[in-house]
């Protein structure tokens, strides 16, 4: 179907949410990028998707594949999703949520992932997990921007038990990545039968011919309190090291990659204690460990989120120790950013410095997410 005819379609639609459902209330390509990193006596040079690597002569090359984690910020769509409460993002809602304002957020939020890693991948992210998205319409819209349809993002989706109907959800180019399988597992609090929240996402499948697994979470906010909800972060930490402790049973040099919103610093006992993930690289040697770049970055004032006037870094990217191999004749990690460019940040005001988001106090600023999203680039030798 056309593109501009689909969006007037589901215009339409949003109409007649709005009038008659009584439920409702209120950079790119760039030939020979050079990076210079004199590394004792080789170059690295960057061309399209592959590093050519010069050292004394011998000269190797490797193809590079980005994976990534965003938080979209409360993508919804405008029609009331039945048992979800959606409701301040409806037409006749609190945030007013329109078509305008819907299509403008779904363009804003292609445009920030067809950048991501652009200037060493130009297809981009391969895999990429998001959170907080209603369900499998602004998915589909994100898909088929024309800043990304080139790319034939294909997605799986399972709506969770969010009471607000936020969902994580993994996007994937399948020209790199090809699904084996996939499931979900729901956090349950025995002392608290009334508590629900974002569930776990665990996708199997090949990148690029090689097995991987991705777990793609959003861990429970700190609403309340940081200490107060703490105790629902360590049992979400504990359900996805239950998840990592579950593969590696059956395939103990399994490559897995937890990403998302942990709505916890790199510092903190649920990471810490509980998934032992660490960017210290000489602890990996005594096993038992995860390996966790995010946490050097934090320790240096780096983060993907600001919250008065202070850094943290919740959206996080932490795979297994045997991704960090010197043979690099499998997929290898070699590097980890933070993704932003001046147009996603707050440039004036109180929160000048902030990632620019869709509201803020109250107010519709079509911005892009109130966090910058995570990428990840592995090598391997062709």
């Amino acid at each position: 179907m056309d593109y501009k005819l689909y969006k007037k379609l589901r215009v339409l639609c949003d109409l007649n949410a709005y009038l008659f459902d009584t439920t409702s209330i209120s950079e790119y390509r760039k030939n020979d990028i050079h990076i210079m990193k004199k590394l004792a006596f080789f170059a690295l040079i960057i061309v399209f998707s592959c590093f050519s690597i010069s050292a004394q002569g011998d000269e190797k090359q490797y193809e590079v594949v980005c994976v990534g984690f965003y938080n979209l910020e409360n993508i919804f769509d405008t029609i009331h999703q039945e048992k979800v409460n959606d409701y301040e993002f409806l037409p006749n809602g609190k945030n007013k949520w329109n078509s305008e304002k819907y299509w403008s957020k779904v363009s804003n939020m292609a445009k920030v992932i067809s950048m991501i890693a652009a200037d060493v991948v130009p297809d981009g992210p391969a895999v990429l997990g998001v959170s907080e998205v209603e369900n499998a319409t602004p998915l589909k819209d994100i898909a088929n921007d024309p800043q990304l349809k080139d790319r034939n993002y294909q997605f799986v989706h399972v709506d969770g038990p969010d009471r607000r109907g936020v969902d994580v959800a993994l996007m994937y180019n399948p020209s790199y990545f090809k699904v084996d399988t996939f499931i979900t597992y729901t956090l349950n609090m025995p002392d608290r039968p009334d508590f629900r929240t974002r569930h776990q996402l665990l996708v199997s499948g090949r990148l690029l011919g090689e097995e991987f697994h991705f777990i793609v979470v959003h861990w429970p906010s700190r609403s309340g309190g940081e200490e107060k909800s703490r105790p629902l972060r360590i049992a979400s930490a504990e359900l996805s090291k239950h998840i990592f402790d579950s593969i590696m049973a059956v395939k103990s040099n399994a490559k897995i990659v937890l990403m998302g919103d942990m709505n916890d610093d790199p510092v903190n006992k649920s990471i810490v204690n509980v998934l032992k993930a660490t960017s210290d690289k000489k602890k990996l040697n005594k096993g038992g460990y995860l390996f966790n770049p995010s946490e050097a970055l934090y320790k240096n004032g780096i983060g993907s989120l600001a919250y008065r006037d202070s850094w943290n870094f919740f959206d996080q990217i932490i795979v297994t120790p045997n991704v960090l191999s010197e043979d690099r004749s499998t997929w290898t990690y070699y590097q980890f950013k933070v993704f932003k460019e001046k147009f996603m940040i707050q440039q004036s005001g109180k929160y000048a410095g902030y990632p620019l988001r869709t509201f803020s106090g109250g107010a519709w600023t079509n911005g892009y997410s109130d966090h910058f999203p995570t990428y990840m680039l592995f090598i391997r030798k062709i």
